[in-house]
């Protein structure tokens, strides 16, 4: 029986009788839509699935070869640069800033002048401890010079009321006579203890000046303001002009000493014990690695804290690096390798190489045949771009690196030199892919 559109679109019209000339009009152009469709030779029914679409011939992958090597056994963590030092610098006297010589963010000398504050206050200070001094000592000699006079006087009325008291207790003196002379004896004493306390005030304002004088001294020097240490200078907040008091809470500036520096990171308890075994054998090598930088800065493990932090369960250590290259800036995050020791003659092939599934980890081996086969492995540590296999894999054997996605269990490969294409682009032209033909469109 011949399905012919127009033929039913005719019976229908003649059954019905009722089809207006417009509604037959509408008929007849949807027939002559379908039948090309209908009469096109082998047309595939409507409906059906496009043919073709997956790839065909050998999956192009990239290929990796597992070697045998020394590989370091290392602990990765994420760590901050921090400086050894940090110094705050403050004003320890009170006085206007006369000059700044540096600029922010110098790299700055142990003893290197900062800045100067006006020392006019301080040079007169100094030289007004210097003559209160010299008034002191002038008065210590006048003092010990009437000590010398009166010890002499008194000697001599000593020696007059001795005799007078003989001659009292004789009865060749009179009573007013010798109460005379007693008078000038202990008034003569009386001078010498004066002439004595004289010289001892003298003494403490001598001691008084002296220390005057240190304190303006010290205060002068204050007035220079060296660099504590080498380092690295912050913002500068006292400029040329600006009045500085002793005590202000803001530092002028913040030195952070940069070379050496340390890195401070963390890892987890239970690596503890291995640490500890491998540091028992010498100093332990830690690896730092900038981002954007492939070149590891290198330093040594300085410091393992003393307590556990429970909250977290890591410890926390440190790391000393030169940094004679200014690489390593003070909060900055780094990648942290701690190199415990080398695995030698170690199995190991490209990181790439290794899959994820749901069995574990696995690769898929290129045989000689080059067709794939999948094969689980049981991994170690990775450095890089190589990871170290366990089990699962020989030296010599070749791996897939790339392109796993259109793999399967005996499936032939063969070596890409470029990306693997993306499923359903592998057959598309290079150069200017067209998108796959609408279901339904003529065939040109």
């Amino acid at each position: 029986m011949t399905n012919n559109p127009i033929q039913t679109a005719e019976e229908t019209c003649a059954r019905s009788g009722r089809l207006s000339g417009r509604a037959l009009f509408a008929a007849l152009c949807a027939a002559l839509i379908l039948l090309p469709a209908a009469c096109k030779p082998g047309g595939a029914p409507a409906g059906a699935p496009p043919q073709g679409g997956g790839p065909k011939g050998p999956v192009p992958v990239k290929i990796g070869e597992v070697t045998q090597q020394s590989m370091p056994v290392q602990l990765a963590a994420v760590g901050t640069v921090e400086p050894i030092e940090t110094v705050q610098i403050k004003a320890q006297v009170s006085g206007q800033v006369m000059e700044v010589r540096f600029k922010e963010g110098d790299l700055v000398q142990k003893d290197q002048v900062l800045f100067v504050i006006d020392r006019r206050p301080y040079e007169v200070a100094l030289r007004q401890a210097e003559a209160n001094l010299s008034k002191a000592q002038a008065q210590l000699e006048q003092a010990k010079a009437m000590t010398v006079r009166d010890q002499a006087q008194a000697e001599r009325l000593k020696a007059t009321f001795t005799r007078d008291q003989g001659l009292a207790d004789k009865g060749m003196l009179s009573k007013e006579e010798f109460d005379r002379s007693r008078a000038d004896f202990q008034a003569g004493e009386a001078a010498v203890a004066a002439d004595e306390a004289n010289v001892g005030a003298a003494v403490e304002a001598i001691a008084a000046s002296k220390t005057a004088i240190d304190q303006a001294k010290l205060q002068l020097e204050y007035c220079t303001i060296t660099a504590p240490l080498t380092g690295r200078t912050g913002e500068v907040t006292a400029k040329a002009g600006n009045l500085v008091r002793m005590g202000d809470a803001a530092p002028m500036v913040t030195i952070n000493q940069i070379a050496p520096i340390r890195v401070s990171f963390s890892i987890p308890e239970r690596q503890l014990a291995e640490l500890k075994r491998h540091m028992a054998e010498g100093p332990i090598g830690v690896d730092a690695l900038v981002e954007g930088e492939t070149e590891p800065c290198r330093g040594t493990l300085s410091f393992i804290d003393n307590t556990v932090d429970a909250a977290t369960g890591t410890i926390g250590l440190k790391a000393t690096f030169d940094n004679g290259d200014s690489r390593l800036w003070p909060g900055q995050f780094v990648r942290v390798l701690v190199n415990m020791s080398v695995l030698a003659d170690a199995v190991v092939a490209p990181s790439k190489a290794v899959q994820m599934g749901q069995k574990g980890t696995f690769v898929y081996v290129i045989k000689p045949e080059m067709k794939a086969e999948m094969r689980p492995v049981k991994t170690g540590s990775t450095l890089q771009d190589m990871t170290v296999i366990l089990e699962g894999l020989k030296p010599g054997e070749k791996v897939a690196t790339d392109g796993q996605f259109l793999l399967a269990p005996g499936v032939e490969v063969k070596e890409a030199t470029a990306a693997p294409a993306a499923p359903g682009t592998a057959n598309l032209p290079i150069g200017n892919p067209a998108a796959p033909a609408a279901p339904g469109a003529a065939a040109k």
